[in-house]
């Protein structure tokens, strides 16, 4: 069993899997401490969404990275259908509308209610919460 123990691609998609779970702490923890903890200090929150908004890029990337890896090493990209890839599309719908709120709770936040700041932000986690839901349906209906 040649590979058995060790597989370049296996570890490349470990490492993939690595990153992309960091980008989804990063969304939900830092939605859940923007809507908790950050409150009281305006600068605190737009230091977390910038962390948001990061996650959500690095999901984007990451997603893209598993689908170059298995089309490198196996020729075409994986074969999912129904359920699975009707959770991708969620994640990357998520991803999408996730990059967009954060950039522009960045770029119009100081014209905002502190209600207007905590309804992004709450849309941000909510969005988080999803793709980490999609993500459980993806793995395990592909």
């Amino acid at each position: 069993m040649p590979g058995f123990f060790f597989s370049a691609q296996l570890l490349l998609y470990a490492c993939i899997q690595a990153l992309h779970n960091l980008g989804a702490v990063a969304i939900v923890g830092g939605g859940a401490a923007a809507l908790l903890l950050a409150r009281r200090s305006p600068g605190m929150q737009r230091t977390l969404v910038w962390v948001i908004t990061l996650g959500w890029v690095n999901q984007g990337v990451t997603g893209i990275l598993f689908g170059a890896t298995s089309y490198y090493y196996d020729g075409r990209l994986p074969d999912i259908h129904g359920i699975a890839l009707t959770a991708l599309f969620l994640k990357m719908a998520c991803a999408v509308l996730g990059i967009i709120l954060g950039m522009a709770y960045l770029y119009f936040e100081r014209g905002w209610s502190g209600a207007v700041q905590r309804w992004i932000l709450g849309s941000d986690f909510g969005l988080g919460v999803t793709a980490l839901t999609a993500a459980a349906f993806l793995r395990w209906f592909s």
